[in-house]
């Protein structure tokens, strides 16, 4: 009998290509796994934000709806594409871009008319100008090394005028355990150590990257992207939400915040 290798959970250096590499293959083998087990909380329609529930239907960081109606919307990280289905209901036009082949063909069963794009989020497929908007419900930023480059390739096919809102786990995350219980409570690491987090295969192989960002660094590298920061939210956790998506949980969810929203302008 041959015994599966678990993966070890290291701090290291990844670049860019070991980065894009480790994240097709993860998302490749578990994303019927991860549809299966969020997708009931993601819906097929709706555009949520993060584990807390926000939902853009509420939110509205997109814009008010007659911004959205007849907006070309470009969605990188898209998964099954809920958000971009969503926007379609409201009267947009969505790409949904997803680096994970098997993600988009969770898209293809759930269904919808908007077309479907695997590719890199720092080589988007594009033309100058294409759309109106641009969208990552935790989306391809976590887990890129070099997020200028991604932020530039947004700027580049959005037209001036055009919101770019992402969602990321919130970087004082990265100082606690990533627990949902009492043992997730305590400072555990320095939020200032950059490290990438890193699971790798007996070769040293990266088979998943995430990468860490503080608050301040997040900012610059907006700015550096080409674009204006115009807010910054950070979910509360709703007293409806009792549900725990790894380390998120309402004990952590009433007392830190767990997900950070960028709202930014192409000016």
């Amino acid at each position: 009998m041959i015994q599966e290798y678990e993966p070890e959970a290291t701090r290291r250096d990844a670049g860019d290509a070991e980065s894009s590499r480790a994240s097709r293959g993860w998302w490749d083998r578990n994303a019927d796994e991860y549809q299966s087990e969020h997708g009931a909380f993601l819906g097929d329609d709706r555009f949520v934000w993060g584990p807390e529930g926000l939902d853009e239907a509420e939110a509205r960081l997109l814009g008010p709806a007659e911004s959205i109606t007849g907006a070309d919307v470009l969605e990188i990280g898209a998964g099954a594409a809920q958000c971009s289905r969503w926007l379609a209901t409201q009267g947009a036009r969505p790409v949904a871009v997803d680096l994970s082949h098997r993600q988009l063909q969770h898209a293809l069963r759930i269904g919808g008319r908007f077309p479907l794009v695997e590719a890199d989020a720092g080589a988007l497929p594009f033309a100058d100008g294409s759309f109106d908007l641009g969208c990552a419900a935790y989306g391809a930023v976590p887990f890129v090394s070099d997020p200028v480059k991604v932020f530039r390739e947004v700027r580049r096919v959005l037209r001036p005028g055009g919101r770019w809102v992402f969602s990321v786990t919130h970087p004082i995350r990265w100082a606690f355990p990533d627990e949902p219980g009492p043992e997730g409570l305590s400072v555990a690491a320095s939020y200032f150590d950059r490290t990438p987090y890193v699971e790798q295969d007996e070769r040293g192989r990266a088979v998943y990257v995430e990468h860490h960002r503080t608050i301040g660094d997040r900012v610059r590298d907006v700015v550096a992207g080409g674009f204006r920061l115009v807010d910054l939210v950070e979910p509360e956790w709703p007293a409806w939400n009792s549900q725990e998506w790894g380390g998120w949980s309402p004990l952590r969810g009433n007392l830190i915040p767990g997900t950070a929203i960028f709202v930014c302008v192409r000016d």
